[in-house]
């Protein structure tokens, strides 16, 4: 065993002004584990046309295996149209349906999961029963379960996403998923800094979770763990764009969790990360974790 990672879900061309980029938030978070020099693998699926043998490519070229990349004859690859008028908050349109949505269960499949060390899967690949299910069994087989969220509407129902909440070990969500979930769950409201804390306190007992994360955009992340709460002040950098920040985010806190870093310390590297990613265009530029640890030090400075 060498700390790998396993992500489970969709990958997909972000269709945007400038043209076609690779995204997909498991995909984006699996391209920054591996250039973070973490051991990472894909499941996904892709369509047995020109879009999908372009991902396939382009998923090998960043130095990932695409052995657990299904390719199917039925549905096309997927896309996704992004709007990036706001630079700062994204609206995506997300074709169904896809490949991706029909990720079929395979023993190997379940093997390769008992094997790893983490499973990270979200929200967004649930929404049709053909991969769901296959999560759902998944599951069952991982060791470390990791929740990104991730609401996008209208790709999400209540009862699911509670349900892959109570699956999780660790779950990580911006502050609107948090003000929506904490609504879903009868808490009340979510309105500040403080609020957020004490949401993050109650949702860490309510479903035994080793950590909460909570990112908070340009003010940073919070992190509740070991009965602590660590806050991480944003950076300070100009925004090309913040398609694949959070990707980014989560992939160096789990970079940090599996090295058995502080809290503190890797909460910082993962805004670090999420801020050098939006220096950029597109989800998944080239960085490295030196890069990462150079913004953080002229940061400091």
């Amino acid at each position: 065993m060498n700390n790998s990672v396993i992500c489970f879900g969709e990958v997909l061309w972000d269709i945007l002004p400038t043209g076609q980029q690779p995204g997909g938030a498991p995909f984006n978070v699996a391209v920054h584990l591996h250039q973070l020099g973490q051991p990472v693998q894909l499941i996904s699926r892709v369509g047995d046309d020109e879009l999908g043998r372009e991902l396939l490519d382009f998923i090998e070229s960043k130095g990932l295996s695409t052995a657990h990349v299904q390719q199917g004859h039925t549905h096309l690859t997927g896309v996704v149209k992004a709007n990036v008028d706001d630079a700062n908050e994204v609206v995506y349109k997300i074709v169904q349906p896809v490949a991706w949505d029909y990720i079929q269960y395979e023993p190997e499949l379940a093997e390769a999961v008992a094997q790893a060390d983490v499973l990270v899967y979200g929200s967004l690949v649930a929404r049709q029963a053909g991969s769901r299910e296959t999560l759902y069994r998944l599951l069952e087989n991982a060791r470390f379960r990791v929740f990104d969220v991730n609401l996008r509407p209208p790709h999400y129902t209540e009862e699911i996403t509670k349900y892959l909440l109570s699956k999780a070990h660790l779950v990580k969500m911006n502050h609107h998923e948090l003000v929506e979930l904490m609504d879903w769950l009868g808490y009340g409201p979510v309105a500040d800094r403080e609020d957020r804390a004490a949401a993050m306190r109650w949702l860490a007992e309510r479903y035994q979770l080793q950590a909460v994360c909570v990112t908070c955009g340009a003010d940073g992340a919070m992190l509740y763990t070991g009965g602590q709460l660590y806050r991480a002040p944003g950076l300070s950098v100009e925004v090309r764009d913040t398609i694949g920040s959070g990707d980014a985010f989560l992939a160096a806190l789990l970079k940090g969790w599996l090295a058995g870093d502080e809290p503190d310390t890797m909460l910082r590297f993962a805004c670090a990360a999420g801020a050098l990613v939006a220096t950029h265009q597109g989800a998944t530029p080239a960085i490295t974790a030196g890069d990462v640890t150079q913004l953080l030090a002229r940061q400091t400075a």
